[in-house]
């Protein structure tokens, strides 16, 4: 993350922080493209072996995130503040789709059927998300909207897809 990407999300997570003192920023930042799974030891080589031909095709592109949002996980035992893709939501749903072909093939879960693209910036535990949404949500945006850098800041390139398993991470570079 570069240096105006923390400055934008201490303002960000300080302001939140009023509504909800818990508030943790997140320190690595990520989009997921699938849920989390749980891959066997003797699974790992041919599940990435089968990740790299299916995105062998896939060229670099941008997406913009931009969209301040709450999310609460599965079973409601955190809350996350995010900000949601609001342009190169194709690219990503071609890229599930084929992380999606990959996991039915070790009969694994797939993604959410209408995922929401985001990037997490600050999560606690527990669902408040209730405290978060409404008037907190507007003026989050309205810091986001209002900051300097935020249009050159959140606008992502995407040059590779990384799966992380265990310790390792597996990179693939797009075209």
């Amino acid at each position: 993350a570069q240096e105006e990407f923390l400055e934008l999300l201490e303002l960000l997570v300080s302001h939140a922080r009023t509504y909800v003192p818990s508030l943790a920023a997140m320190e690595e930042f990520h989009l997921s493209l699938s849920q989390c799974v749980v891959l066997r030891y003797h699974w790992i080589e041919p599940f990435v072996r089968s990740l790299r031909e299916r995105l062998a095709a896939f060229h670099r592109f941008f997406c913009v995130a931009d969209q301040v949002k709450v999310y609460a996980n599965q079973n409601k035992t955190r809350t996350f503040i995010g900000l949601e893709v609001s342009a190169g939501h194709f690219q990503l749903l071609e890229l599930v789709s084929e992380v999606d072909g990959v996991l039915e093939e070790f009969d694994l879960p797939t993604f959410y059927k209408d995922p929401s693209f985001h990037i997490s910036l600050a999560w606690c535990v527990g669902d408040l998300s209730g405290r978060l949404e409404g008037q907190c949500l507007r003026e989050l945006q309205d810091i986001v909207d209002g900051f300097e850098e935020s249009a050159f800041l959140l606008r992502i390139q995407w040059e590779q897809i990384r799966c992380k398993s265990g310790n390792k991470y597996f990179s693939f570079p797009l075209r």
